[in-house]
């Protein structure tokens, strides 16, 4: 099955699916987090659209241990970047309908938290087609190291993802059953 097939069926899956309360355990996250990352404090989140898992309160969470938060700004020619955010800071809505930071401070996170249609065993992504996490994982990998985490649902994990050369293997995927790992 092709990209677009696998994206298709994969996102009415998760539309059927979706239920407020299937979540991933934010205190285990965050546990998690602390015991992979501990010196790590500058977090790249994203705010949830189209049925995706929901960060917002380990962000939340997040912050309250001191960490620094950003949400992406979606910018020209499918580029975006991450800018300082806070619970409390207002939110613009973009041309796709997602709300983001009205910040104008670029921030490079240390931990990436990527949403994602669908993913496979090898830490395989699949997006929603418009190469906007793997070109900013590029650009950031030039600049520093950054942990690249995927959240999901258990239910969007296929066999294998249909890769090519632009598409960037994610560091850990969790979701609210397990959590797999680049080994």
């Amino acid at each position: 099955m092709n990209k677009s097939k696998i994206r298709k069926t994969i996102l009415k899956i998760r539309k059927k699916n979706f239920d407020k309360n299937f979540k991933i355990n934010s205190d285990k996250f965050i546990s998690f987090l602390e015991i992979k990352t501990s010196k790590l404090k500058n977090i790249g989140g994203y705010y949830p659209s189209n049925c995706e898992i929901d960060d917002l309160k380990i962000l939340e969470l997040l912050e309250k241990k001191n960490f620094n938060i950003s949400l992406p700004i979606i910018k020209k020619n499918n580029q975006m970047n991450f800018f300082k955010w806070s619970n409390n800071d207002p939110l613009k809505i973009n041309k796709f309908g997602i709300p983001e930071p009205v910040s104008s401070r670029i921030f490079y996170p240390d931990i990436l938290l990527v949403p994602l249609v669908a993913y496979d065993s090898n830490l395989n992504r699949l997006g929603y087609g418009g190469g906007f996490y793997d070109r900013y994982i590029e650009k950031i990998g030039k600049i520093k190291k950054v942990i690249k985490i995927g959240l999901a649902f258990s239910f969007q994990k296929i066999i294998s993802v249909p890769i090519n050369q632009y598409d960037k293997k994610l560091d850990f995927i969790i979701t609210e059953k397990e959590i797999l790992r680049w080994e």
